[in-house]
């Protein structure tokens, strides 16, 4: 049997390691409430960066995709942004975190997590 790694939605990719990362920290808060939001916001040196949060809100206009049980949400003004984006967990000796993959990003800047 082979396991697919992604679920794609319309919109925003969450991998399958990254759905088991979120799992995990919403375990260890005890909470099953939580979504985790996915959200563009104005900052960074060319001009936009992403913000990752657990959120126990419903906004007017949420997109929600869910992911083996793991919801993901983005409000009406991040979602076009994020379309196709994939959202991955990675745990290196280099570095570990959350990372955004997203097609839609152009330009680059020295802080690595922004985008225009």
């Amino acid at each position: 049997m082979t396991v697919d790694t992604t679920t794609t939605q319309d919109g925003i990719i969450l991998t399958e390691t990254a759905a088991t990362k979120v799992k995990n920290l919403l375990d260890q808060e005890g909470r099953d409430d939580l979504s985790l939001r996915v959200q563009v916001q104005p900052g960074g040196c060319s001009g936009l960066r992403y913000q990752l949060f657990f959120d126990d809100r419903a906004l007017d206009g949420d997109v929600v995709s869910d992911f083996g049980g793991v919801k993901v949400v983005t409000d009406r003004m991040s979602a076009p942004y994020l379309v196709g984006a994939t959202v991955d967990f990675v745990d290196t000796i280099e570095k570990q975190g959350f990372t955004i993959d997203n097609p839609n990003a152009t330009g680059s800047c020295a802080c690595g997590e922004s985008f225009n």
